[in-house]
């Protein structure tokens, strides 16, 4: 007589054993050596920027002498540093509050505007029936693999003489000047974003309950009112989780911001002046820690206090119930 296993039971067993992996694992990373690991690299990746905010507040002559940990040993600190790099007479201290200005106005516009365009057009690929709807979706997937240096050149056409069409010019030059470059900028990083933006978002729109869509759309929910009321809140960990990849691209990109907005005091970023620093007064330690602390401070800040919805957003969809 031959007995048969139900699939429930199956099922059940399945995940029994699902369960059992998973808590194994998940008593592995919590036992004391992976904690003394964690504690270890964590210390080991902190020092050096632990090692640049220490000689960042050094005098000249202690810090081209001696290295930063005989700080401890005879303390010797000043604010010299940072007053000449943020407010100095001459170009050559620095002068980087105008290009922290600089690196603000271009990164929260490079931020806000693909997030919204993203999100906007991932609800529509994920919630909206329309012909061609995943052949878009694959193209915009695709758009992923393209190199950022394959884009620049033709961006820079654009922006200089148009779209021409057999002669006919389908839109004109920017032929923009001044603080007007910042436009460029945004553009560009609001393109080079899209791909990735509209992929990572897709993924946690199409997640969601569909009995949940199903019932606003009884209640007489729009389209809009479901994506205002009901998605974004519920995607919130995902929008922080990409802002904050946006942000530091943004905040510590180069090439763009050289490419587009030049590097003048009125539109260049704290990077490019900070390169120019590195090359023309390469022998300012002094200068160029404190210089690149600066630098530091406002990702460190936006990575800190959004750290909660990276993380819960990394982890959504991880677990099902």
């Amino acid at each position: 007589m031959t007995t048969t296993t139900p699939p429930a039971a199956v099922g059940a067993q399945q995940d029994g054993k699902g369960s059992t992996r998973a808590s194994r694992v998940r008593k592995r990373l919590n036992s004391r050596t992976a904690t003394v690991a964690a504690i270890v690299i964590a210390v080991v990746w902190t020092i050096p920027t632990f090692g640049l905010f220490i000689s960042s507040f050094r005098p000249e002559a202690e810090l081209k002498t001696t290295g930063w940990w005989t700080a401890f040993r005879d303390p010797q600190f000043t604010l010299q540093n940072y007053q000449d790099v943020l407010f100095g007479q001459n170009a050559s201290s620095g002068q980087l509050a105008n290009y922290f200005v600089n690196s603000l106005v271009i990164t929260v516009p490079s931020v806000l505007f693909p997030l919204a365009f993203a999100a906007l057009a991932a609800y529509a690929l994920a919630w909206i029936n329309f012909r061609g709807r995943d052949w878009l979706y694959i193209a915009i997937f695709a758009l992923q693999i393209v190199p950022l240096q394959m884009a620049l050149v033709p961006l820079l056409s654009f922006f200089s003489r148009g779209v021409n069409l057999g002669g006919i010019t389908l839109m004109p030059a920017w032929n923009l000047d001044g603080a007007q470059n910042f436009a460029q900028v945004w553009f560009a990083h609001t393109c080079f974003a899209l791909p990735f933006a509209v992929f990572l978002l897709h993924n946690f729109i199409s997640q969601l309950p569909r009995d949940l869509m199903e019932a606003a759309r009884v209640d007489g929910a729009t389209h809009p009112k479901i994506f205002r009321t009901i998605v974004l809140p519920l995607v919130a960990p995902a929008l922080a989780a990409f802002a904050i990849f946006q942000f530091l691209w943004v905040w510590n990109d180069l090439l763009v911001a050289l490419i587009f907005a030049g590097g003048s005091e009125v539109t260049a970023p704290l990077t490019v002046r900070l390169a120019e620093l590195a090359g023309t007064r390469g022998n300012e330690w002094q200068r160029l820690t404190a210089g690149a602390f600066v630098s530091i401070v406002v990702p460190l800040i936006v990575f800190l206090s959004l750290q909660r919805y990276f993380v819960r957003g990394l982890l959504a969809g991880s677990v099902k119930g």
